[in-house]
């Protein structure tokens, strides 16, 4: 069991992980200077800030990243509780980007991306000695590109080495025993993904293992939709854990990001079969369908939230206090 299943898990664990934080830091140092003047310029409505948000979490790749920056900026008073609302919907939104690079089953070309990517960052490296500002700025832009591009193709790399563990998988009771229970009720799945997504503090990761499993047919597409709405749940961890010691309005954030993804989780799981039906309409692979059912849950649970975020009550919570000079 160690060589066939734990060993090829925490590889392709390490080598995904490894993958995100490398393309999260490489766009982050692309486009974070500019990213709190971003966010305070462009959120005075619950729509811009969504779409704001949307856009800031497809760049970085990182709803987290984006929600505890949040936290950050309304905990220091330079933005208030109502115009983060409309970004930690956004957030939600902007993360299916990853679901659906990974469900596009480009995964054999990882390492022909990743060697290619590589060599582009190697020529950046090479002609950096040139003290031309214009070319130096130009030459920064296309070596973070390059490495953002060399920590996706780690991301298919990793799940090309976890699914070498699903036969295995596959003759080992336990997992026969979760699957025929995640069957007779999706709860089980819910929970699973919300559990192991709070210990790994990666979403995309438990979705990444889900669609691995889901494409040879270990588990049925319904069980991996179970268990991805379970990982947006759970993935609100972070937040929480972010939130800890900060002021109230910084609390809330927290929390309205946690009941966003746990409303969305108790609206959907009675629709679940119907959000099956329309993920298997858009697509005929299994981890297509997954993908697909991620997007679905997330733009739609966003959407039916984006009319509270213009309640009153909400509105006129706490106004951002500015430190004196």
């Amino acid at each position: 069991m160690i060589h066939s299943v734990l060993l090829p898990l925490a590889i392709g664990l390490g080598v995904f992980l490894t993958g995100m934080k490398v393309m999260e830091l490489a766009l982050h140092q692309w486009a974070g200077p500019y990213l709190t003047r971003l966010l305070e310029r462009f959120t005075r409505t619950p729509v811009r800030g969504m779409l704001i948000g949307t856009a800031v979490t497809a760049v970085l790749q990182s709803s987290s990243a984006i929600t505890v920056l949040c936290i950050g900026l309304v905990n220091a008073g330079l933005m208030s509780f109502p115009r983060t609302l409309g970004i930690i919907l956004g957030t939600n939104i902007g993360s299916c980007l990853t679901t659906e690079l990974m469900g596009l089953n480009i995964s054999h070309y990882s390492l022909p991306i990743l060697l290619a990517a590589a060599a582009v960052w190697i020529c950046t490296l090479v002609l950096a000695p040139f003290r031309s500002f214009r070319l130096r700025r130009y030459l920064h832009s296309v070596r973070c590109l390059s490495l953002a591009i060399c920590g996706l193709a780690a991301v298919l790399l990793g799940i090309v080495v976890m699914q070498t563990m699903v036969p295995d998988l596959q003759s080992r009771g336990l997992f026969t025993w979760f699957v025929e229970h995640a069957q007779r009720s999706v709860l089980w799945g819910v929970l699973a993904g919300a559990v192991v997504t709070a210990i790994v503090h990666s979403s995309a990761a438990v979705i990444a293992m889900t669609m691995g499993l889901a494409a040879v047919q270990a588990i049925p597409v319904e069980v991996g939709i179970a268990i991805v709405i379970g990982s947006n749940v759970g993935t609100c961890a972070t937040a929480l854990i972010a939130s800890i010691g900060g002021s109230r309005s910084g609390r809330f954030v927290a929390w309205s990001h946690t009941l966003l993804n746990a409303g969305g989780a108790v609206l959907f799981i009675p629709l679940l079969p119907l959000l099956h039906e329309a993920s298997a309409w858009l697509s005929g692979d299994p981890s297509g369908q997954i993908a697909r059912a991620q997007t679905l849950f997330n733009v739609l649970s966003s959407l039916l939230a984006l009319p509270i975020c213009y309640l009153p009550a909400l509105s006129n919570l706490q106004a951002p206090k500015r430190p004196r000079s």
